[in-house]
């Protein structure tokens, strides 16, 4: 469904395993950015009422899932660390499309959301099936499947108002593009890491 072309190595569990306060701080962060990336999608298109509708719950739930997470590491008796550069998002970021016309940019910026969903829901599936941690294996299945939803939503809207872009020939570019980079990652207790 999510079409990533190169899949998680399930042996990124294991570094996650060594650091595990890490892997919720840098988790609880990539939240806080996700409802903020729906924040600023809202404040540049408000008069797209069904999107503007649609990604203050989405943002709602991100912020819902940092919550969680702080939760989580505050259960286990430890403190959520200062915030993490996110290098797999920043170069996503660069590829995507930032002049032409305000609809194609739109666009552009749906699937760059879409992208980091779709990666993300596909890391905590991961997760969720090879962590020994059985508390944080169901966590992250419950949170899979939010990020599919999240997925869903993104791609939904730039197929919605892509009028004047190919859409699926540019999702298939993100996708090429994203595979050139992922293979740099899962090196790190990080979620895109």
């Amino acid at each position: 469904m999510l079409g990533l072309k190169l899949p998680t190595d399930p042996r990124w569990v294991n570094i996650v395993e060594s650091n595990i306060e890490e892997i919720l701080t840098d988790h609880a962060w990539c939240e806080q950015k996700a409802a903020t990336n729906a924040i600023t999608l809202i404040t540049n298109n408000p008069e797209l009422t069904d999107l503007v509708t649609d990604l203050l719950a989405l943002a709602k739930e991100e912020l819902d899932h940092f919550e969680q997470v702080h939760n989580l590491i505050k259960s286990r008796g430890l403190v959520l660390g200062r915030e993490r550069k996110d290098n797999y998002v920043n170069e996503l970021y660069k590829f995507m499309e930032k002049g032409g016309s305000r609809r194609a940019v739109l666009v552009d910026r749906l699937l760059f959301s879409a992208m980091i969903e779709a990666r993300s829901c596909e890391r905590f599936k991961v997760l969720s099936e090879n962590i020994s941690d059985k508390e944080l294996s169901k966590f992250y299945y419950d949170l899979m499947v939010s990020e599919a939803g999240h997925y869903t939503t993104f791609i939904g809207y730039a197929r919605q108002y892509g009028e004047g872009v190919d859409v699926d020939k540019r999702w298939k570019e993100w996708l090429a593009y994203e595979a050139s980079i992922i293979e740099n990652y899962g090196k790190e207790e990080r979620i895109h890491g």
